[in-house]
């Protein structure tokens, strides 16, 4: 009888022991599957990360040729205008002022661009500079240089070497 009580009867519940332990927080599987997951990042990314760039520079590009063909086709608009006399002959009239053998050129002047001319001083000769002038920069320059050699010299406004000094000694 001592071999019935050892075990129990069938029809009693089972106890089992539970091991009081440290659960565990991520199983081999989960840390096997993170493993692949973080080798295939550092495999895949280089190259997705070059692949975009290329694609972003593949736009830009596209871009630069839309507008290089847009530019060549105004430059072809702009070489066959030339080849109309009439276009030349208005570019060399509003350009150069040329004007056909027979006609008066005229040059009307608006009073409220261009200033009226500066009263002259009475002391000594004015600059050529001033920002009124209405003649061309070379006839200004011909002027400053005519100019700058009729100025008195000024006696205290030349420099010269200092004068030694008288010692007593």
């Amino acid at each position: 009888m001592a071999r019935a009580a050892a075990t129990p009867a069938r029809s009693a519940p089972r106890v089992e022991r539970v091991r009081p332990g440290v659960p565990r927080m991520f199983s081999i599987r989960a840390l096997v599957f993170g493993l692949v997951l973080i080798m295939a990042f550092v495999l895949v990314y280089p190259t997705l990360n070059s692949y975009i760039r290329q694609q972003a520079d593949l736009a830009e590009l596209h871009a630069q040729v839309v507008a290089a063909r847009a530019r060549n086709e105004d430059l072809k608009a702009d070489v066959a205008r030339w080849d109309d006399r009439a276009y030349v002959v208005a570019q060399a009239r509003e350009r150069l002022s040329f004007v056909l053998p027979g006609e008066t050129p005229y040059r009307v002047v608006d009073p409220e661009t261009v200033p009226d001319t500066p009263v002259a001083k009475a002391e000594g000769p004015t600059s050529v500079l001033d920002a009124e002038s209405t003649q061309p920069w070379y006839a200004s320059v011909l002027d400053s240089v005519a100019v700058a050699g009729s100025l008195p010299v000024d006696a205290d406004t030349t420099t010269t070497a200092p004068t030694p000094k008288p010692t007593d000694g």
